[in-house]
């Protein structure tokens, strides 16, 4: 018999823009509605409170919406490509959702709707 995997999706979006650094200068600033796909599993085997999840998210959101990547401490040095912005916000996400109990197994961060990265983490 299989084993049975339960999982939460919740979808998130911010906006914000960015400006790729390439070897001959930087592009073109430009804003993106990032989409943010955080795939939980409760830790505590409970139900999930959604709302309580959108709240801790929505807190790491509203920090960065409307900034210029660029000028963040954390990209001042570092690309904000597609990659960097995913594992930049994963390390955001992280504590704000083990305060709820729940952990999160897939990261999915997209700048476009053809353009997605993820991240996954085993328990």
């Amino acid at each position: 018999m299989s084993q049975l995997n339960f999982s939460y999706r919740i979808k998130s979006y911010f906006n914000a823009s960015h400006a790729i650094r390439w070897e001959n200068g930087t592009g073109q600033k430009h804003m993106h509605t990032w989409e943010v796909v955080c795939e939980l599993s409760s830790q505590s085997k409970q139900t999930v409170i959604f709302s309580d999840i959108e709240k801790a998210l929505n807190g790491v959101f509203e920090n960065i919406s409307g900034t210029f990547l660029n000028t963040l401490d954390d990209f001042k040095e570092l690309n904000p490509t597609v990659e960097n912005v995913t594992l930049w916000l994963y390390h955001l996400i992280m504590p704000a959702l083990n305060q709820l109990d729940v952990h999160l197994t897939r990261l999915e961060v997209s700048e476009s709707p053809t353009r997605t990265y993820c991240i996954t983490s085993s328990n």
